[in-house]
């Protein structure tokens, strides 16, 4: 039985979750592989120095930015994230090829940036021959030094046309870079769901008939959410504060005109999904993709606050025409009037996004293992 790593880390939690998608698909379709998720940063600072000395892990340092709003600046940070990892990349590079002489994987598949020249270079020292493969969990690289490292004899798959034609560029040829449908989204989202919704809203104290917005900034929330739901007093809404606690205890009193729900973390977005009209978030890739495969036309922000690898993610949005971009939540008031007014137009957009990247990744991971 073939090994196949799985690599991931926590700062953001889109990687975690495209990583435990691919081995939930894997194991459902009965392939002959053991799948291993493997956090990077386990590796690489397996005694938890990071954390003993800051007193948090390095991926709660992330998420805690994000929840509080804190993205300005971020370009200039990875930059220098990246800076250090080329300082850092003969000791990183030696950890990595002796873990992995030690557990013999047969193909290592990372889902995260940044690191891939390092795990590439570790790989082809430690298992000469096995296959090391990138899967893009953002709609676009953004070069240099992301996603896409050049002169590597390594594959690439890819969600979007303009990832495709990025990866092209940097010197891949057709038989490294793999194209999907789209991006990963957890296999749960494809089944068939015997949700009453009319019921379950009335369950909720939701008015069925009243259009109705999902708000999702991700696992740790955002305080953009109050100035949204301030804004939208009038409009029903479901509000997700992930592991965000005093986020949603505020919401939770703020008045309102209209039905509302806040909850906190919860394993049922999909259903909440289903139970909405529209969803209004930031432009990440897993939660854009999520709504799309839900049917739901998106509401954006682009602006200097947006983190520069989700910024194509909003170009995107407008380029497909299943939702709007917003220059700031100020004016999420006039972007829902435009949704809510035009919904059939919207949803026919969306229903023309067939995404089926979760079930065809796994094939291409066999065509590789098999050669």
């Amino acid at each position: 039985m073939k090994t196949i790593d799985l690599i991931y880390f926590n700062a953001g939690g889109g990687h975690r979750s495209a990583a435990t998608a691919l081995e939930t698909v894997i194991q459902e379709q009965g392939r002959p592989w053991r799948v291993r998720l493997v956090n990077i940063m386990e590796v690489l600072d397996p005694t938890d120095v990071f954390r003993k000395t800051m007193g948090m892990e390095w991926e709660d340092l992330y998420n805690t930015r994000l929840a509080r709003g804190w993205s300005l600046g971020l370009a200039q940070e990875l930059k220098f994230l990246q800076a250090l990892i080329r300082v850092c990349h003969p000791g990183v590079t030696s950890r990595l090829r002796r873990h992995w002489r030690r557990t013999k994987p047969d193909m290592v598949v990372s889902l995260i940036p940044n690191f891939n020249r390092t795990m590439y270079e570790a790989l082809a020292g430690a298992r000469p021959g096995a296959p090391y493969v990138t899967v893009l969990t953002d709609f676009a690289d953004l070069p240099p030094h992301f996603w896409i490292e050049p002169g590597q004899n390594q594959h690439f798959i890819c969600g979007t046309q303009r990832a495709v034609t990025q990866a092209r560029a940097a010197g891949y040829g057709p038989a490294q870079v793999h194209a999907t449908s789209g991006m990963i989204v957890r296999p749960d989202f494809y089944r068939d769901s015997a949700l009453d919704r009319r019921a379950a809203m009335i369950e909720l104290h939701l008015d069925p008939d009243r259009p109705t917005g999902i708000v999702l900034f991700g696992g740790h929330g955002s305080k953009a959410m109050q100035g949204i739901a301030r804004r939208l007093r009038d409009t029903q809404l479901i509000l997700i504060c992930g592991h965000n606690a005093p986020l949603a205890a505020r919401l939770s009193a703020m008045s309102a005109g209209a039905p509302r729900l806040v909850t906190g973390f919860t394993s049922k977005i999909r259903d909440f999904m289903q139970l909405s009209d529209f969803f209004i978030g930031k432009p990440g890739p897993g939660s854009i993709s999520e709504a799309i495969q839900q049917r739901l036309p998106v509401i954006v922000v682009k602006n200097t606050w947006t983190m520069p690898q989700e910024r194509y993610n909003a170009d995107w949005v407008e380029e497909q025409r299943v939702g709007i971009v917003l220059d700031s939540f100020k004016t999420i008031h006039r972007g829902v009037e435009d949704v809510v007014s035009r919904l059939p137009e919207y949803r026919a957009s969306v229903a023309r996004i067939q995404n089926r990247a979760i079930f065809e990744i796994p094939d291409i991971f066999a065509r590789l293992l098999d050669s």
